[in-house]
């Protein structure tokens, strides 16, 4: 019995080390823009970028598409400082159109900007900011219009 115990209680510590040591099991932010974005989305050639402030990630950026409805979706997904309000951003700008953004303090994502732009070349952008210092913005996206489909 004392021999059983001893062995569960040996498993059960190694076990706990080896989740706390390996970051794949680390928790993490639980939106992905698929679930956000909603069903018949899918992401988009180029359609992932990185939040970045200096070598520091935040978080991504995500374009992704409907092709059954033609409309495009953004949302910007918090890597860092989720479960914390920060001032977050997602902007999607239509080639010859408006620029639409969604912006505020949110803890997990912004977003998801949604835009009919069957046949036409769009842009976007994400921001968020770091919880310790708010000076301290990541940003990300693609400036330059493409995806044109």
């Amino acid at each position: 019995m004392i021999r059983s115990v001893t062995k569960i209680v040996t498993v059960t510590a190694l076990a706990a080390g080896v989740l706390a040591a390996n970051p794949a099991y680390a928790a993490s932010n639980p939106y992905t823009p698929e679930r956000v974005c909603g069903a018949g989305f899918t992401k988009v050639k180029d359609g992932t970028r990185p939040l970045k402030s200096g070598s520091d990630t935040f978080g991504h950026v995500y374009l992704m598409y409907n092709r059954s409805t033609g409309y495009n979706c953004v949302v910007t997904i918090k890597d860092a400082f989720y479960r914390t309000a920060t001032r977050t951003v997602a902007t999607l700008t239509v080639k010859g159109g408006k620029k639409y953004t969604d912006v505020g303090n949110f803890k997990y994502y912004a977003g998801p900007v949604k835009v009919r732009a069957r046949g036409k070349c769009v842009s976007y952008w994400g921001e968020t900011r770091d919880t310790r210092l708010d000076f301290a913005e990541a940003t990300g996206g693609r400036k330059a219009f493409g995806n044109c489909g």
